[in-house]
């Protein structure tokens, strides 16, 4: 879908503009007093995930509404579109694939006139080999020692997803391995990340799909000078580096063995792609079987999604009450709040995949999209958030729409810590649905000159999400929810989620600044007068003028 009506003048829309004026201030407390069983009927399940969204700003009609848009926008043929692999992603004429990452060997899966699952499958089976190799210590490094320890050199996609994964199923890893992460180019990212490591037990993992990426290659580049010098051997490189890239010559310039390169292919895009060989670490970390098993929750939700009818279908639930708050309650942001300590990155990553998905301003045919598209993404863990920032969702003049997520069975054997974990978020649901207003104060005994500071309104909606436990197979669950969210987001606003093209123009801008900063002599600077200011009081402060 290129042209045609924009979503904000289709039937649907218009239908869904009118119900909510109708609405008016009617809340929470209302809707659950006048239908008792809301709490068992507004939830849906799929893929080991259950979500209760009965505390949420609709009624049946609301939702039956947003199904209407959804399949007026038609999302279901999108949706089908992408499993069958047709070039949606528009701007850059490519399939979008990342399903495929996931799917079993006996499934046939056409890209341009080939069937790429035997592709990914010789990928995962190279990658399953040299995993095994190095937990098990047939790997070794230039000086015959053993790996300890795996630095992960990448930025965006290829950083992101397996950092977060490594620290959500840390449970499950090789407690022998060491991992750590680089992706800034801040110099003191790699300097601390290596401080404290032997070169002759780390193995680097370089990751870009095109090996020139400013940031990842400048970290490998120091990452090789840093293991050539303290081992004192350039044959090193191959020992102590291995790549996940496509571009077989420059990773051979490099000095890495292509028999130590792990591909992948463009149509995964980066933000998708941690089930991919950018995934390197993470099988590295919890062994090739945990991988598998992650990749069987991907292709349980995958699955969920594209057979599930709208009305119970989690991702497409998710994605329509995200338009709902963003387009009819002008809500900007949304907060992801993870009940589970190992999740902590989990909010980040979700960041890159919702808004440099939906974070467009133009619609598949070009025009300017005059509505709001995709919103906010920010969260921490509970219960620390809950004394960081609840307080401005319970009594804030912003309305944030948050997703709570919990398991009902702990990692750590502290059960009695997990109880208390998820009885807050529990009571943080309510408290955010049902408030607490003046009259229940007075009857506590409030004193009066207190009640407004302590009344809290609510109808602050809120999603639970809850799992059994979180594994290896429920982690690959939860991310294709969020994928798949995000992707009905972007069918309804009718806006590309598989392009970029907005984080662009900083890098070309920065490849001009770079050799203004360095060279020796000042240069004639052609920028604004901020800007011009900006480099000069940079190289006066640091000692090149």
């Amino acid at each position: 879908m290129t042209d045609g009506p924009r979503p904000t003048e289709t039937q649907a829309w218009q239908a869904l503009k009118i119900h909510r004026e109708e609405m008016g201030g009617a809340g929470l407390r209302q809707f659950f007093a006048e239908d008792p069983g809301r709490g068992e009927r507004f939830c849906a399940e799929g893929a080991g995930l259950f979500l209760d969204y009965s505390k949420n700003l609709i009624t049946g009609k609301t939702l039956s509404l947003l199904v209407g848009l959804a399949r007026e926008r038609g999302l279901e043929a999108r949706r089908d579109a992408m499993f069958r692999g047709e070039k949606i992603n528009v701007t850059e004429n490519r399939a979008v694939l990342h399903t495929a990452l996931r799917a079993p060997r006996s499934a046939s899966i056409m890209v341009d006139g080939r069937d790429v699952v035997p592709d990914i499958h010789a990928v995962l089976d190279r990658m399953t080999d040299f995993s095994d190799r190095v937990r098990d210590g047939r790997w070794l490094g230039c000086t015959g020692k053993r790996i300890k320890n795996v630095v992960n050199i990448g930025i965006g996609g290829s950083y992101l997803g397996p950092e977060m994964a490594y620290l959500a199923l840390r449970p499950f890893s090789r407690r022998t391995l060491n991992f750590r992460f680089v992706s800034n180019v801040d110099g003191a990212d790699f300097t601390e990340a290596t401080q404290d490591l032997d070169p002759a037990e780390t193995l680097f993992v370089i990751s870009s799909k095109t090996f020139t990426t400013l940031e990842t290659m400048t970290n490998a580049l120091t990452a090789r000078q840093w293991v050539v010098e303290a081992l004192g051997r350039k044959d090193a490189v191959a020992a102590h580096f291995v790549a996940v890239s496509t571009n077989d010559a420059k990773v051979r310039q490099f000095g890495i063995d292509t028999a130590n390169m792990f591909g992948f292919w463009d149509w995964v895009g980066g933000r998708y792609s941690m089930d991919s060989a950018i995934g390197l670490s993470t099988m590295l970390a919890v062994g090739p079987e945990n991988f598998r098993d992650m990749l069987a929750g991907f292709h349980d939700m995958d699955e969920h999604f594209r057979t599930s009818p709208l009305e119970s279908n989690l991702p497409a639930i998710m994605g329509l009450l995200t338009v709902w708050y963003n387009n009819f309650f002008g809500a900007q942001t949304m907060g992801i709040m993870p009940y589970a300590s190992c999740l902590k990155r989990f909010p980040a990553y979700l960041q890159q995949l919702q808004m440099e998905s939906n974070g467009k301003h133009v619609d598949l045919g070009g025009r300017f999209a005059d509505y709001q598209t995709g919103p906010i993404i920010w969260g921490e863990p509970g219960t620390d958030a809950q004394h960081s920032f609840y307080q401005l969702i319970h009594q804030g003049t912003k309305l944030i729409p948050c997703d709570l997520i919990g398991f009902c069975r702990p990692l750590s054997p502290l059960d009695h810590h997990h109880d208390l974990l998820m009885a807050n978020m529990f009571a943080q649901a309510e408290a955010l649905a049902f408030g607490k207003t003046a009259e229940e104060l007075a009857a506590e005994g409030s004193p009066d000159f207190q009640t407004p500071f302590r009344v809290c309104e609510g109808n602050r909606p809120t999603n639970v999400i809850l799992a059994e436990r979180l594994t290896p197979k429920i982690l690959g669950s939860l991310v294709a929810l969020y994928e798949h969210n995000v992707f009905t987001q972007g069918v309804i606003w009718n806006i590309d989620s598989f392009d970029q093209w907005g984080v662009e123009l900083g890098k070309v801008l920065a490849g001009r600044i770079t050799p203004e900063l360095t060279g020796a002599q000042a240069p004639k600077l052609g920028h604004d007068s901020s800007t011009n200011a900006l480099i000069g009081r940079y190289r006066r402060l640091k000692g090149s003028d």
